[in-house]
């Protein structure tokens, strides 16, 4: 190789770069400048191909090998779970919203109407009048009381249009007691002129059932006759002012069906109830005499037997134990009515006497005290009172009812008989809790 000016430069050059090339903790000797240099090309850094897309596969240039593998099919029966799940959470945000809205509505519904202008009308058009209504006022009775009435008669429209058609007219009115005839639709101002007509107050209706007290008749007869109850309960104070030497009226209201005049005193009513008595009396052959006795014995007819061949078996029953040979039962009549009536339970419900009746010391207590009660315990009816005159012939000291819902009634002469029937009454009780026993 000749040594030229050209090869001495390039091989120089080549001693620099090498020179450059070498860590600067490491040097290196320095070639001769004849040693020929030698260099491996360098490596080019490895580079990630760009990730085809989706154009590429629409042109052609890429396939799915080179996308990937396309993604599994989505899992149905997850996605139904999920529906499910998702529509009953829509089902219960829709419940809790309609619970909610219809809880509003039905403790703020007057208030909603009247912010939205949707009140329903109070009262009827004057046209729509029609028919016939009865209502009945009795003592006591004031606005509140009878517009409630009225509606419930479907005189007027709600249950307070009256009584707010006189707050807003500013309207005192008295309401007289007794039954009324009035329309059905009307305005409350008709139905209130209708009240103070007159003309429309029907008369009074009394219903006495058999076998009620004094205080319960004298209840009833306030109500259907419109006549104050203070009044009633004085005209009874005094028996002998209706020919009764009793010390109480008990026994002496006879159960029937009264018409009472408008304007009837209290007195007058209860003459009419008294006469009625003394009228079943007589026809059945009572003595003057007799009447109180008679009438106590009735009245514990009424309240144990239901038909008219029972009570006159318990007739002859009670004057069985009352007679003085009885070495049975000593004459003791023994009437759960009688202890029930002196206790004061006598209309309670059931009838089975309690305990504490039972043994109560009070002059109507049969099982304490030998004979009849001091007077009567009820209303008796004509046939009770025509059987306390001619019982039935026959031995019985005991009767017991084994069925409540038939009256089915079993009469006995001795105690061990009676226990038989005795249980068969508490089986029946045991197998109808609710029928009274």
């Amino acid at each position: 190789m000749s040594d030229t000016p050209s090869s001495r430069r390039e091989a120089r050059e080549a001693a620099e770069r090498a020179s450059a090339a070498q860590p600067a903790s490491a040097p290196q000797p320095t070639p001769a400048a004849s040693e020929p240099i030698f260099r491996a090309p360098a490596e080019p850094a490895p580079t990630t191909p760009a990730r085809p897309s989706l154009d590429d596969l629409f042109t052609g240039d890429a396939t799915t090998e080179v996308l990937g593998a396309p993604p599994p099919p989505p899992n149905k029966r997850r996605r139904r779970k999920g529906g499910w799940i998702a529509l009953a959470i829509v089902l219960v945000l829709l419940g809790g919203v309609a619970a909610g809205g219809l809880w509003v509505w039905n403790t703020y519904e007057d208030k909603i109407r009247a912010v939205l202008g949707w009140e329903e009308p109070t009262e009827f058009d004057a046209a729509q009048a029609h028919g016939e209504a009865t209502i009945t006022i009795v003592s006591g009775d004031a606005g509140p009381q009878v517009s409630q009435k009225m509606f419930d008669a479907g005189v007027t429209r709600t249950a307070t249009s009256l009584y707010s058609y006189m707050i807003d007219n500013n309207i005192a009115f008295t309401f007289q007691p007794g039954t009324y005839k009035l329309q059905q639709e009307m305005t409350s101002a008709a139905a209130l002129e209708a009240l103070g007509d007159p003309a429309n107050r029907l008369e009074g209706r009394v219903v006495l059932p058999e076998g009620l007290t004094v205080d319960v008749s004298l209840q009833r007869i306030a109500d259907g006759a419109s006549v104050s109850l203070d009044d009633l309960t004085a005209a009874v104070a005094d028996p002998s002012a209706y020919g009764v030497s009793a010390s109480s009226l008990e026994g002496w209201l006879f159960p029937a069906t009264y018409t009472i005049e408008p304007g009837t005193s209290a007195t007058s009513i209860i003459k009419m109830m008294v006469d009625r008595t003394v009228q079943s009396l007589d026809a059945a052959g009572v003595p003057i005499d007799q009447r109180e006795r008679i009438l106590t014995i009735a009245s514990i007819i009424q309240r144990e037997a239901r038909y008219e061949a029972d009570m006159q078996k318990v007739s002859r029953v009670i004057l069985n134990r009352l007679d003085p040979s009885n070495q049975e039962t000593f004459g003791l009549l023994q009437m759960d009515s009688t202890a029930q009536y002196g206790y004061g339970e006598l209309h309670a419900g059931s009838v089975s006497t309690s305990e504490q009746a039972q043994h109560d010391d009070n002059p109507w207590n049969t099982y304490v005290h030998p004979g009849l009660p001091v007077g009567p315990i009820s209303n008796p009816g004509d046939v009770a009172i025509d059987a306390a005159m001619h019982p039935a012939d026959g031995p019985w000291l005991y009767f017991v009812t084994v069925n409540l819902d038939t009256g089915e009634t079993v009469f006995t002469t001795t105690y061990a008989e009676h226990q038989k029937y005795v249980k068969q009454f508490q089986e029946w009780c045991s197998e109808h809790p609710d029928s009274g026993c």
